[in-house]
């Protein structure tokens, strides 16, 4: 099939479709090679109101930046950075981004700097994983946070004072190539592996093109048959990524997050025929003093003589039965029975997975 009834077959088809009750294939996959890129870089913020650092690195950095310009400063004199601050600055590269085009940008402090509100980035290059210069920065930056400090001592600090963002603070300088328009097809990647998902976009896309016109590699890869003219790539693409994928159900998990008590239960879990009972034993222990005073002129000492009580109380267990093959709204609906906190549900979940009787992954965080 040519490129051009590519082209025309879909042109027909988004005129026709109607909305479907299913997620869009750009919702489901990214395009492989078409990626954002990290970028940091090291640099100093100055015009600070005495809040800078006194890192030694950050006096060095200020001296090679003043021979730069052509200002010596004599050994063994150490220039006060009280309104310098070294910072490092990182930005994201998006895919493609342009010579010329801005970036917003992160500055943080790496010294002991109190605050960086009121700075001035200088020109920082932004460099990324192969050592290369792809942006420059500077600007002034905008600083949330803020803090202040009595002659006392006391201090507040409100948010984070040091660290700052710079909007379109940073001009991109070099382009990323992109694969992009490079080869005869355009893998597709899912954003979460699953055989079954893969096969229906398969299927979703050659019911569309015809068959053989895309195949899938594993659980994640997906490669499609496309044009080499770039803008018919691009008009390709457009409309392929808003085909209507039904995505598989996902596997049965049980997550539990240990530290905020949270529990969420996913949508296929079922448990086996079981019986479950939860009891807590309280332990109170009461101390109580009392003091023995002599009678007077008796010639006697006073006298504290502990008196502990303690007392074991253990609540009544209340047992409860998971039928055969019991739906997520059963769960729910038995453990709200019960009236069982958080943690008393973790620990059932536990010892039902440890029964085998529950059907799912049991994941802790």
């Amino acid at each position: 099939m040519s490129a051009v009834r590519i082209l025309a077959t879909f042109l027909m088809f988004a005129l026709v479709s109607g909305p479907v009750l299913a997620d869009r294939l750009k919702d489901l996959t990214r395009v492989k090679g078409v990626r954002d890129n990290q970028l940091v870089g090291y640099g100093l913020v100055v015009g600070l109101d005495g809040t800078g650092d006194s890192a030694p690195f950050t006096s060095q950095t200020f001296r090679n930046m003043m021979n730069r310009f052509g200002i010596t400063i004599p050994e063994g004199v150490n220039p006060d950075t009280d309104n310098v601050a070294a910072v490092s600055v990182h930005a994201t590269l998006p895919a493609f981004a342009k010579n010329g085009q801005t970036l917003d940008i992160t500055v943080s402090s790496l010294g002991n700097a109190d605050s960086l509100r009121g700075g001035t980035l200088l020109m920082t290059p932004l460099k990324g994983a192969d050592d290369q210069v792809y942006a420059m920065a500077q600007g002034s930056l905008v600083v949330g946070g803020f803090g202040a400090q009595g002659q006392d001592g006391s201090r507040i600090t409100v948010n984070v004072p040091s660290v700052g963002r710079i909007p379109n603070g940073a001009t991109i300088e070099r382009e990323v190539t992109s694969p992009f328009t490079e080869g005869d097809t355009i893998t597709l990647n899912l954003l979460r592996a699953d055989f079954t998902t893969a096969r229906r976009v398969v299927e979703t896309i050659n019911g569309f093109l015809g068959e053989g016109m895309a195949y899938a590699h594993d659980a994640t890869s997906i490669s499609v048959k496309a044009p080499r003219d770039p803008s018919q790539r691009v008009s390709f693409l457009s409309i392929l990524e808003n085909l209507d994928v039904d995505p598989a159900q996902e596997a049965a998990k049980v997550v539990i997050n240990s530290r905020t008590g949270t529990i969420v239960v996913g949508q296929n879990v079922e448990v086996s025929p079981a019986a479950v009972t939860h009891g807590n034993l309280t332990v109170t222990i009461q101390e109580n003093l009392q003091v023995d005073q002599p009678n007077p002129f008796a010639g006697g000492e006073t006298v504290v003589t502990p008196n502990t009580q303690i007392a074991v109380t253990e609540d009544p267990a209340r047992m409860f039965q998971f039928g055969p093959a019991t739906t997520l709204n059963e769960i729910v609906q038995a453990v709200n029975q019960v009236g069982a906190a958080p943690g008393d549900v973790m620990a059932v979940l536990e010892a039902l997975k440890q029964a085998g009787a529950l059907r799912a992954e049991l994941i802790v965080i």
